[in-house]
């Protein structure tokens, strides 16, 4: 007897997600977004800290997006039904023509930035974080500015967090030569690390092809979260990577590709003129050529992703190595509560529909 397939316990795990970027939030003012299934708006304050909450303010349920008129004055946000303005930390601290009632306040999630990307915690049941984003800010000396890319498609942030581990794939969708397991995957707690070397081929230049040798080091903080740290070899670049896979509304993710390249000084191949770049301006333009390599990567995945029917009992070959051990670790991020702590649960079966959406099912 065949045996059943479990569909993924939550459209929406545990964890860290991507909410906008610190120049997304400056250029907006005010962001506005279908985040983890809910309504939010994300701004900053005059001391630089920012609040990411809930989208509707608790007076009379105004939307305080800017396209139905909220603002930010004086680094608070302006619901425009009543002018209820709120503070960073989420409490109605004035209104035009009474005094802010304590009870006005808004339902907060906790950020926190990392070079120049804000995250929020997503607990199910409304659980505080369990655990946190590294505490350490990546240094920026030398460092290009952020390249950010942004896909949309039905998916879900475990399956495409499994590539992490799946190196065969990148062998057959991706056509990376020689790749090779560096140790053994490790779990800690929350944070899984996977590294592996391999080359490829890519077009520098309009009329030069260079073989790229690569060593990466990815870790795994949740599944939203994955920073990659890349040495490549014959050039001598070094990168940063990540991969920030968040869910809308139960069947799309936006999956963001961020780049960044630090400061190459002495190349060590002087390929696509870059030797004869002045220094500032290297990484800069190293980063957006590599930047359209990882785009194509990602497309390459996207109609797998969106159309893949989920497994929950893989028949594995020997060469698809450590899927199981990552499935265990990803269990951590589906905590069972009991139903009155998280209300409706969403479960997400990743069986493409007949019209190629995802087929959710909302269970009390």
């Amino acid at each position: 007897m065949e045996p059943t397939n479990t569909p993924l316990a939550s459209a929406f795990p545990e964890g860290w997600y991507l909410v906008a970027s610190r120049r997304d939030l400056e250029k907006a003012g005010i962001v506005r977004k279908t985040w983890m299934g809910t309504e939010i708006v994300a701004w900053s304050g005059d001391d630089g800290s920012v609040c990411v909450a809930e989208a509707y303010c608790p007076h009379l349920g105004s939307d305080m997006g800017p396209s139905v008129g909220g603002s930010v004055r004086d680094g608070r946000l302006v619901c425009p039904f009543h002018g209820f303005e709120y503070d960073t930390g989420g409490q109605c601290v004035a209104t035009p023509f009474a005094p802010a009632p304590r009870a006005a306040r808004l339902r907060v999630f906790e950020s926190r930035q990392i070079a120049g990307l804000v995250f929020a915690w997503w607990g199910i049941g409304g659980r505080r974080p369990q655990w946190h984003l590294p505490e350490q800010e990546p240094d920026q000396t030398g460092w290009s500015g952020l390249h950010i890319w942004t896909s949309r498609f039905a998916g879900h942030p475990q399956e495409t967090t499994e590539n992490s581990v799946d190196l065969a794939h990148l062998r057959y969708v991706h056509g990376y030569d020689n790749v090779s397991r560096v140790g053994s995957m490790s779990v800690d707690g929350h944070v899984l690390s996977s590294d592996f070397d391999f080359t490829t081929t890519r077009r520098i230049a309009r009329f030069a092809s260079t073989k790229l040798k690569v060593s990466a080091r990815t870790l795994v903080s949740g599944l939203g979260y994955s920073f990659v740290e890349v040495r490549e070899h014959t050039i001598g670049l070094d990168m940063r990577l990540w991969i920030l896979a968040t869910p809308v509304d139960g069947a799309l993710i936006d999956l963001a590709v961020v780049l960044q390249t630090g400061e190459i000084r002495n190349p060590s191949r002087w390929i696509a003129g870059l030797g004869f770049l002045p220094v500032r301006l290297r990484a800069p333009v190293i980063n957006r050529i590599m930047a359209s390599f990882e785009r194509r990567d990602v497309l390459q995945d996207v109609p797998i992703w969106s159309t893949k029917s989920y497994r929950s009992r893989p028949r594995l070959a020997r060469s698809d190595g450590e899927i199981m051990q990552y499935r265990s670790y990803c269990a951590q991020f589906y905590p069972d509560l009991p139903a009155e702590a998280g209300g409706a649960e969403t479960v997400v079966d990743l069986r493409p529909a007949a019209d190629g959406q995802r087929a959710i099912e909302r269970r009390a």
